[in-house]
């Protein structure tokens, strides 16, 4: 009886408690609220995928602490999918599906303006496998597609930030608001997206 007391005292500390994800969402908020919106690409939104994320980590059972932070990250995604359902269409031609504009793109860094400005499912494929780190399979079984479209969308998603990135440095250079440190870095930023972006 001592031992099957001792035994169920062991478990329960290994798994992670509703405490435990409070924990998490409270010193990870920037970084979860951050993935949250770069998936949504709208503020109230992400709002909402954030709550909700807390939520349902919550009430999650059976995870292991070590996996907590894991858990958490996927629970935003899964979330957001959920609200967004960002759907692959042939050719990639997707629409804009967030509702951020052009006058709202001046509060914004650019990097994340430009994340947020492509289509949803091109939107997703990049944050979820380029920033998460998701495999494509973890990635095509998460959107309902295919592998094949989740690299498709990845590869127009870098191809799109790439151009974003090109621009945004001529007007900088053009406008003389940059220094010659960040002009060489944008540069190699750039050549980057673009080498990956042909991989």
């Amino acid at each position: 009886m001592l031992g099957r007391q001792k035994a169920n005292q062991h478990e329960s500390a290994s798994y992670s408690v509703a405490a435990d994800f409070c924990r998490i969402f409270e010193k990870d908020m920037n970084r979860l609220y951050l993935l949250s919106f770069l998936l949504t690409g709208n503020h109230a939104t992400a709002e909402e995928c954030f709550v909700r994320g807390l939520e349902d980590a919550a009430r999650s059972n059976r995870v292991f602490k070590e996996w907590a932070q894991g858990w958490a990250r996927r629970v935003i995604i899964q979330n957001a999918i959920q609200m967004v359902q960002p759907q692959s269409t042939p050719g990639g031609a997707g629409r804009q599906d967030s509702d951020y504009n052009a006058s709202r793109a001046a509060t914004e860094p650019a990097r994340i303006a430009a994340i947020v400005e492509l289509p949803a499912f091109d939107r997703f494929a990049f944050v979820m496998s380029t920033l998460e780190g998701y495999s494509d399979q973890d990635c095509s079984l998460l959107l309902g597609s295919t592998r094949v479209e989740v690299v498709a969308a990845r590869v127009r998603a870098l191809q799109r930030i790439a151009e974003s990135s090109d621009l945004q440095r001529q007007l900088s250079i053009a406008t003389g608001s940059r220094s010659r440190a960040e002009h060489r870095l944008e540069v190699g930023q750039g050549a980057a997206l673009q080498l990956a972006a042909s991989a």
